[in-house]
């Protein structure tokens, strides 16, 4: 049997039609895959419509064993991150392949190769442009359904990718959490007495229009903010805020928005969480057209699973009890609404905000990696 892997590098549409196409073959029979949707894709590395190609550059490779694809990868040049963070890192990410460590250690090494020729020194990931992007790893909790905005990846990745060199950087993790349950006494006191103490208000019953246009930009300058010291992370500038507003505002539940305002209506925290895609994602084959939008759609109006997708609290307000304040407002939300479970968003591991589900009745669901490399 021939083994022998050659790698390509993607430099026309028809080689990125097979980069887009290759996990449907290589997932088609995993039910737990959860496929993004293609439109968003092709966006994502179009340079005229992503503004991080403007401090970005990529390259991106398929595996190939004789005519069949078996891999594929992204290699990233983050100047900005670099420049902040005072690294010579290259990211990969866009990570597939069969369970084949000849072909993992090929696509790696394409990045790696490329990485040392420009002369990075470490290889990170999954990474993607930004921190709005996918990234980390799945290293637990395989059984668990993976919200639209994560990766998934199956068991093997792991082992894999650590034979070949790889080691922790960071992990993230993600609670799962019964959207059902009371709110713990203990919590809802506390934040009366935060919310008496600082003058701070939840803001209720905004169209989907007014959360656009009085909260958006805020929103994403708050993210600026307290994102900043967090691991990897580049502020996003004026044009990535206005596509991101577009992106994730998109099919926004005004019901599952919560907005925490001082008594200048100056937001000091927020969260913001959507119905599960994941099923309907499935359903589509990451397709809009004939019928993915039906699905979307439909799942939009079933509150039973709930993702948790962004979050943050001011840094001023931080270590002030200020996030309790928001998820106990969207666990209230949940109730009226008779959602069933709750998963939160990938949270580093020491963050201390995500040890507010410490107090409600939960679990660590998934747990995700970045590695890291030396070249």
């Amino acid at each position: 049997m021939d083994n022998t892997i050659r790698i390509e590098e993607i430099k026309n549409k028809k080689g990125f039609n097979k980069f887009l196409k290759f996990p449907y073959e290589l997932f088609k029979d995993d039910k737990m895959w959860v496929p993004a949707l293609i439109i968003d894709e092709r966006a994502t590395f179009n340079k005229k419509k992503n503004p991080a190609f403007e401090f970005c550059q990529t390259k991106m490779f398929l595996a190939y064993r004789k005519d069949k694809v078996v891999g594929r990868i992204v290699g990233i040049l983050n100047t900005k991150s670099n420049e902040i963070w005072k690294q010579k890192r290259m990211r990969f990410g866009w990570f597939d392949c069969i369970d084949d460590v000849l072909v993992a250690d090929a696509l790696l090494k394409a990045v790696e190769n490329w990485a040392k020729e420009i002369g990075m020194q470490e290889i990170v990931g999954p990474m993607g442009f930004t921190d709005m992007d996918k990234e980390g790893m799945m290293i637990e909790g395989f059984d668990t359904n993976c919200p639209m905005a994560c990766y998934y990846n199956p068991s093997y990745y792991p082992p894999i990718v650590e034979q070949l060199g790889y080691k922790k950087e960071v992990d993230w993790i993600q609670y799962e959490i019964p959207a059902n349950q009371p709110i713990p006494e203990k919590v809802a006191k506390i934040n009366e007495l935060i919310k008496d103490k600082y003058n701070l208000k939840i803001v209720e019953n905004l169209t989907k229009k007014q959360i656009v246009n009085l909260y958006g930009e805020k929103i994403f300058n708050l993210i600026n903010r307290s994102f900043s010291c967090l691991f990897g992370y580049v502020p996003l500038n004026e044009r990535q805020i206005k596509l991101y507003i577009k992106q994730y505002f998109a099919f926004i539940d005004p019901k599952l928005v919560c907005f925490i305002v001082d008594s200048k209506d100056d937001v000091v925290a927020f969260g913001v969480s959507m119905p599960s895609l994941t099923n309907a994602l499935r359903k589509s084959k990451g397709r809009l057209f004939p019928f993915g939008w039906y699905y979307l759609l439909k799942a939009l109006k079933n509150y039973d699973y709930i993702d948790l997708y962004l979050n943050g609290v001011d840094p001023d307000w931080q270590n002030k009890g200020v996030h309790s304040l928001y998820y106990a407002e969207m666990n209230r939300r949940y109730i009226e609404l008779n959602a069933k479970m709750a998963i939160a968003n990938p949270q580093l591991e020491e963050n201390q905000a995500s040890q507010i589900w410490e107090k409600y009745k939960s679990r660590i669901a998934i747990r995700r990696r970045a590695y890291i490399k030396e070249i």
